[in-house]
């Protein structure tokens, strides 16, 4: 009997790992003719995908190739930066070794934001995602590399049970590691050397996208791509932790309509209806129910206007996000006008070459090229049955039970889009609480 890869891929839990975590399912059960590996490792200081493709690369092609079957796509196309040496003479080593010749590289330019993945499926593909849209409108899925990883391990039938991520900025030793999913941020900075400094803040992901997290008593999920260690005070933390009254009151009076937002936001470069100068007077005047209003739908929040453009060091960014949740909270969609979209003749010039990106951020001494540390297992593990998008998982197992790494411990909820979660590591189920399952050895 042939294997049904979507289900696969559904009954071992992949979620897509470069992201919000969408179930990587949902996206293998599209008809496409072309799939992209986004390896671009689009945030700054981020290196666990570039490691995986020179270190993985076979592994990571064998769930390209069931991605592809699946979809029916006949091109897989691998996309990485020419910066990543090692990694692009990996790739292309591998795709001349396929015969089937359905496999090409694509080496992309260091600018920000590459990895989004509206952006790629533009600069290798040339066609643009509609507003509000998904690469699948285009026939296009996009992939992530440890999402493609996951999937060949899930073909030879391993859940997704552990993550690769990097660990940056003030630890003794940087690193990319892999670590059992649900292992605390504690014990994986102390595994790293720990802090260099006392007072510090930890960001969950890389400098542009990331969340800062409340404390380090969280866990690894499915979708941690990386763990920065920065001063309390630096600028990336600085917007991301403000009050939001307090920076809607900067905001009304500090911004001075100068449109560099929109002059550099990715979205309306590739011809997207999004002026974040304009959205920065929403709030001020009350306009929530206007058509400007609706734009904050189509921000990805890449948090370019935020981190680079703005000259007033305002957040049109978080102006943006708050726009979008109240729209969304009230069920307002985007309704697309029909018009046809052309890429700005400046989006070529107007990229944001990383380096003065990292620049401008001032991470520049953070900006090293970690090795691999190997993998770190912990004495416990607290993992989410929530860690996607989707509805959590449903808990099968009671506090007392005996498990193995890569038993099943969350369950998809009947008639639900959600997806599996595993016990990462051998032990006995400690409790079960607040959708947290925790395990010890």
């Amino acid at each position: 009997m042939a294997v049904n890869i979507v289900d696969v891929i559904r009954e071992n839990g992949v979620v897509g790992a470069g992201g919000a975590g969408l179930p990587t399912h949902v996206k293998a059960e599209a008809t496409v003719d072309t799939v992209l590996v986004n390896g671009a490792s689009c945030e700054p200081l981020l290196m666990s995908d570039p490691y995986l493709m020179e270190e993985e690369v076979d592994t990571m092609i064998r769930g390209l190739e069931a991605i592809m079957d699946c979809t029916g796509a006949g091109k897989g196309i691998i996309c990485l930066k020419g910066k990543h040496e090692k990694a692009v003479k990996a790739v292309k080593d591998a795709v001349a070794r396929d015969a089937s010749g359905r496999l090409e590289c694509f080496v992309l330019k260091d600018f920000y934001p590459a990895g989004d993945e509206q952006v790629l499926v533009y600069e290798v593909l040339g066609r643009t995602v509609p507003e509000r849209g998904i690469p699948l409108q285009v026939g296009a899925v996009v992939s992530n590399t440890e999402s493609l990883f996951n999937v060949a391990r899930a073909m030879e039938g391993k859940p997704v049970t552990h993550r690769y991520l990097t660990v940056g900025g003030e630890i003794r030793n940087p690193m990319v590691v892999k670590v059992p999913v649900g292992t605390l941020v504690s014990e994986v900075l102390e595994f790293a050397g720990g802090p260099t400094i006392s007072d510090y803040k930890v960001v969950d992901g890389g400098p542009m996208m990331g969340r800062v997290l409340p404390d380090t008593a969280q866990p690894v999920t499915k979708t941690t791509s990386g763990l920065l260690v920065l001063p309390p005070d630096h600028n990336v933390i600085a917007a991301k932790v403000m009050d939001p009254d307090k920076l809607r009151r900067i905001t009304n009076t500090v911004c001075c309509q100068c449109s560099r937002c929109t002059d550099l936001c990715p979205r309306n470069l590739l011809g997207h209806s999004l002026h974040p100068h304009k959205l920065m007077r929403v709030l001020v005047n009350n306009e929530l129910d206007s058509d400007i209003a609706k734009e904050a739908l189509l921000c990805s929040e890449c948090g370019v206007c935020e981190k680079f453009a703005c000259p007033m060091m305002v957040s049109p960014r978080e102006v943006n996000a708050r726009i979008k949740r109240i729209l969304m909270k009230e069920r307002i969609t985007w309704e697309s006008k029909g018009n046809t979209l052309a890429a700005n003749p400046y989006r070529e010039s107007r990229a944001i070459p990383t380096k003065r990106l990292i620049q401008r951020l001032n991470l520049a001494k953070y900006d090293v090229h970690p090795g691999y540390a190997g993998e770190f297992t912990p004495e416990s593990v607290s993992i989410r049955l929530g860690q996607h998008i989707g509805a959590p998982a449903k808990c099968v197992v009671s506090a007392g039970d005996s498990v193995s790494c890569g038993d099943l411990i969350g369950e998809i909820p009947e008639g639900a889009m959600g997806a599996r979660v595993h016990a990462s590591i051998d032990g006995t189920v400690a409790s079960v609480d607040n959708g947290v399952v925790v395990i010890r050895k």
